[in-house]
């Protein structure tokens, strides 16, 4: 990316937004797609992810402009929101939670592989042919892919239920975000962080959430229902996730420039130095994975990977551009395994304690603030970034001896530090390409501790999760389960010849197999409850 923004004439601000731009609609369309999932045929949405995927990529291929570049990695971003999520449901439809472990791990495993492959191909695409076929080389296959899912996937049929959008919800929320990371883009550059425009774009956000709350708990369709927020379990994950998103994302794209721009690797270096990261996490992936599966115990194994994942940002923290590569790759090796240890088991733990019709709504709500975080979180350090970078090559070249370069590389040197984007190293002096490099190494340090308290408020919330069995349902069989009940409870209830307890039943029925009772409703549905209950216990009697 640092090569690609280069050669459109980009600055540190574009990479960021490059990133950031597929982060930030990935964040908005999670819960959508969510939603979405517990309404419609999740394998039709995962097709539709997939072509939103693919469409963007051509589009970024096609770019002559930074602008253009962006807008594609924005719907790029549309359907890495609908791979985030509706994999993990579609998992969770066909594997109880108690062997989804494995299958969580044999999925890090998969982008464990990917994110070696990537990256290398990537560098070596960029390297020789040209950066645009590192997008355009998805058409062939995403094709494959969908036709392969076509053929081969066979999902349970669930009930069916009235399909409300939640447009109003999306529009909210898709400000909210959008508004939000511009004002830490653009505070601090294009205004002060103690301004009016800070003020007002800071009470826009405050507003677009503050409506985003009331309008889901009126929502017939919510799409993030707001009593899940009572559930323990689901409100300390999304605490979690938070800090993770901005570690680790951050940690993932900051990594690459540290090895390109302080270290002066390629594309294709850079690749290959970030393995030790890559591999980590294919091991935390698979190996925790398998082990939650066989023992059916996972708190442990979250903690413990979170501690480590910790430990391996305080570290980063610590490097500079002449560290020893061993011990930087020690540090890298360590983040990976945190991350293959936490990430899936995660939402896997968020889905083994809500009911299975709020399923595709929760899981995208952990993944959501999961990549909020990352998104504001890259937006944030790459803010940091951006202004400590100058500062500390100004720093630097106040110590160089600029009487011994020659007039031709005083020239080269004004022109590659004037020109607004990101330097070519090769063309330098050495004493000066030295001075960039230790800016580079040292700011990136500097953006790695940044987030290690956001690390520790993972750390914190992972250690309070309840420490709830792992069912051996899956989520099809679960829902099979919660809509007869409500059968039983609405015979009960007219068993008892109490035609108010009948009603309050039959509301309950209809919000098990159709999804009506949650959100606005949840106090119904909890009176529902409460009466058939009360019915059911006079009914026995009366028999």
């Amino acid at each position: 990316m640092p090569r690609i923004v280069a050669d459109l004439g980009g600055s540190e601000d574009i990479l960021t937004w490059a990133i950031t731009a597929s982060l930030l609609t990935s964040s908005i369309a999670t819960p959508i797609w969510g939603k979405l999932s517990d309404l419609l045929n999740s394998k039709l949405l995962v097709q539709l992810g997939l072509g939103f995927f693919v469409t963007g990529s051509v589009l970024a291929g096609f770019a002559n402009d930074p602008s253009w570049l962006i807008v594609g990695r924005a719907i790029q971003g549309m359907g890495v929101g609908a791979m985030n999520t509706l994999v993990m449901v579609i998992i969770a439809g066909i594997v109880s939670p108690r062997e989804r472990g494995k299958y969580m791990g044999i999925i890090s495993g998969i982008m464990g592989v990917a994110q070696v492959g990537g990256p290398l191909l990537g560098g070596v695409i960029t390297d020789g042919i040209g950066w645009q076929w590192t997008f355009w080389l998805f058409a062939p296959l995403v094709v494959i892919a969908i036709i392969v899912i076509q053929l081969t996937l066979r999902l349970p049929k669930r009930p069916p239920r009235p399909v409300k959008i939640d447009l109003l919800g999306a529009a909210l929320i898709a400000i909210g975000v959008a508004t939000l990371t511009l004002w830490i883009t653009f505070a601090g550059d294009k205004y002060d962080w103690w301004s009016w425009q800070t003020a007002a774009m800071l009470g826009g956000v405050i507003a677009a959430f503050g409506l985003f709350v009331l309008n889901e708990f009126k929502a017939a369709e919510p799409i993030i229902p707001m009593r899940l927020f009572m559930n323990r379990t689901f409100t300390l994950a999304v605490v979690g996730s938070i800090g993770l998103g901005v570690a680790m994302f951050g940690a993932s794209v900051f990594l690459s420039q540290y090895m390109q721009y302080a270290r002066g690797a390629t594309p294709t270096q850079a690749g290959l130095m970030t393995l030790p990261m890559v591999v980590g996490q294919l091991i935390g992936g698979m190996l925790i994975g398998n082990l939650i599966s066989r023992i059916g115990k996972w708190k442990r194994f979250v903690v413990s990977g979170t501690a480590i994942f910790v430990a391996g940002l305080a570290l980063m923290g610590t490097v500079s551009y002449n560290t020893s590569f061993v011990l930087v790759s020690v540090y890298m090796l360590m983040l990976g395994l945190g991350i293959g240890s936490v990430m899936q088991n995660l939402v896997m733990v968020v889905q083994n304690s809500v009911e299975a019709k709020n399923l595709g709504a929760a899981s995208a709500g952990v993944t959501f603030f999961r990549s909020l975080g990352g998104a504001v979180g890259v937006t944030a350090l790459g803010a940091v970034l951006g202004a400590r970078v100058p500062h500390l090559i100004e720093t630097n070249l106040k110590k160089v001896d600029l009487s011994q370069l020659s007039p031709t590389q005083l020239q080269t040197t004004k022109e590659q530090l004037t020109s607004g984007g990101f330097p070519d190293l090769d063309k330098l002096p050495d004493v000066i390409r030295i001075a960039i490099e230790s800016a580079y190494g040292s700011g990136t340090a500097e953006i790695f501790l940044c987030a290690v308290p956001l690390g520790i408020l993972a750390l914190l919330a992972v250690i309070f999760l309840p420490n709830r069995s792992l069912s051996r349902q899956t989520a099809s069989e679960q829902l099979a389960k919660e809509s007869q009940k409500a059968v039983v409870d609405l015979a009960e209830a007219i068993t008892s010849n109490d035609s108010s307890e009948a009603t309050t039943a039959e509301l309950v029925l209809e919000g098990a197999t159709s999804g009506i009772s949650q959100g606005g409703q949840s106090s119904t549905d909890a009176k529902a409850r409460t009466a058939v209950d009360e019915g059911a216990g006079g009914a026995e009697a009366s028999r």
